[in-house]
C-alpha cells in the first residue's frame, strides 16, 4: 500500500461501462516522512475520501480484490482514509490537526 493525498477529482464521461458511478480521484503521492512527492495516481474511490485527506491506496490485483471491483479494470484504489501515522514515536500525520 501506498500513502497519498487527495488533490482533486477526475471526471470523465465516456469510460469503459464498468467504470460508471465509480469515484475517482486525483491523489499525489507522500513519502514515510510526511513529504509530498511529484508523482500522482488516479484511484478509484471506495471508502468517500475528500480532496486534501491522506489516504491509503492499494495497486494492481489488489485494487480489484475489493468487493464490487472484481470485474472493473482498475489499477488503484483508496482503501481507507487515514487519521494518524506514527514514526518511530514522531507524529508525522494527524487528521483532525489539517482543519483547525
Amino acid at each position: 500500500m501506498q500513502i497519498a493525498k487527495v488533490r482533486g477529482t477526475v471526471v470523465s464521461t465516456q469510460k469503459e461501462p464498468a467504470l460508471r458511478g465509480v469515484k475517482l480521484l486525483l491523489l499525489q503521492l507522500v513519502d514515510e516522512n510526511g513529504n509530498i512527492l511529484p508523482e500522482y495516481e488516479v484511484a478509484a474511490d471506495i471508502v468517500g475520501a475528500g480532496v486534501d485527506e491522506w489516504v491509503l491506496i492499494t495497486r494492481g490485483s489488489a485494487a480489484r480484490q475489493v468487493v464490487g471491483n472484481e470485474q472493473r479494470p482498475l489499477d488503484a484504489a483508496v482503501v481507507a482514509i487515514i487519521d494518524t501515522i506514527y514514526v518511530e514515536d514522531r507524529l508525522i500525520y494527524s487528521k483532525k490537526d489539517q482543519y483547525r
